[in-house]
């Protein structure tokens, strides 16, 4: 087993480019979206800034999952090439992709040759699950061994999130009625969390610079209190933005 080759794949879910993918050496299973009964996929058939302008005009917008032909083609072509798969779908509390996933590993052709990591991740999260399945490949760890390792770290991680509308995430039923609640009051800046299985509320803020300040807060807790890294030396710490990369900055 020792020169065991390895292919680390994963959705578009994780912000992971094309480009990128390429120069870590992994796989991307582009997500679709439907715009108006159009299925796209993201980079594809549609810029960002095209998908911020259609949905600032309110196009119907709403997403789904890879179909198996789009995940199970990427793993046949990898497999045409290395032993085994590590396969790290976004979140199985936020969409039935994983779980479908899972499914499709038991078929025969593919039964102890992929490995789907359920560790829970979605967005920046998961881009870092990725990130390690890489240093764990390059340390010689087998397909099973990472997936392990991924789950067994899969609760260690926070998310904070400030959106301009809950529209969107309660259309797709990906929030706690908890936080759905909270998009009903009036002119608040909703502060949402994952931690784990689903999007769920945090707190209600007024301003945009109060959801900030919130948010860095809450991190520099976490860091202390639920991670015992209050100098940040255990931690990464990314951040993730729509379409405003002035606010980023």
């Amino acid at each position: 087993r020792k020169n065991m080759k390895i292919a680390i794949i994963t959705d578009s879910n994780s912000g992971i480019s094309a480009e990128e993918a390429a120069a870590l050496g992994i796989g991307v299973v582009p997500m679709p979206f439907i715009i108006d009964s159009t299925v796209m996929f993201e980079n594809v058939d549609i810029t960002q800034e095209q998908f911020f302008d259609r949905l600032g005009k309110s196009f119907d917008v709403s997403t789904s999952q890879p179909s198996e032909e789009s995940v199970t083609m990427l793993w046949r072509e990898a497999l045409s090439e290395n032993d085994e798969i590590v396969y790290i779908p976004m979140s199985s509390g936020l969409s039935a992709s994983c779980e479908n996933a899972c499914l499709y590993s038991q078929r025969e052709e593919f039964s102890g040759r992929v490995f789907v990591a359920d560790n829970r991740r979605i967005s920046v999260t998961q881009r870092q699950s990725v990130l390690d399945a890489v240093t764990l490949r390059e340390k010689g760890l087998s397909a099973a061994e990472i997936k392990a390792a991924l789950e067994k770290v899969a609760s260690e991680s926070s998310i904070y999130i400030m959106v301009d509308t809950l529209y969107y995430l309660k259309k797709g039923g990906r929030i706690t009625p908890a936080a759905a609640a909270l998009g009903t009051l009036l002119k608040l800046k909703p502060v949402l969390q994952i931690q784990g299985e689903k999007l769920d509320a945090f707190a209600k803020a007024r301003t945009v610079k109060q959801a900030k300040t919130i948010m860095t807060e809450a991190m520099k807790n976490d860091f202390e209190k639920r991670f015992h890294s209050p100098d940040g030396e255990k931690m990464n710490l990314e951040l993730a933005y729509t379409f405003d990369t002035a606010a980023a900055e």
